[in-house]
């Protein structure tokens, strides 16, 4: 039964790995290794059980951030709607 729920789940983790793609997120991110900017499993870590962090990650994701992971500041997003934004920062926090 695990593994079917395990079924069910990855097409979700995929599709949202797609958007990031999209979104081109991937360009300056990865899942696992610092490139440009932060690791997802880094940004993960670091705001793990924060009360209403993806209200925040999300608005960051939208207008661009500057000082959270150092001097390179991140752009704003304007290709990337409120939705995709939440569904984003979602995923992200889910990179353990």
């Amino acid at each position: 039964m695990l593994a079917a729920l395990g079924l069910i789940a990855a097409p979700t983790a995929w599709a949202n790995a797609e958007l990031a793609k999209a979104k081109n997120c991937m360009a300056c991110h990865s899942v696992d290794k610092k490139m440009v900017g932060p690791a997802y499993k880094d940004v993960a870590a670091k705001y793990a059980g924060q009360k209403g962090i993806e209200d925040k990650l999300a608005q960051k994701v939208i207008k661009g951030s500057k000082g959270a992971w150092g001097d390179i500041p991140m752009p704003p997003n304007a290709n990337v709607n409120e939705a995709e934004a939440q569904t984003l920062v979602k995923w992200i926090l889910s990179q353990k």
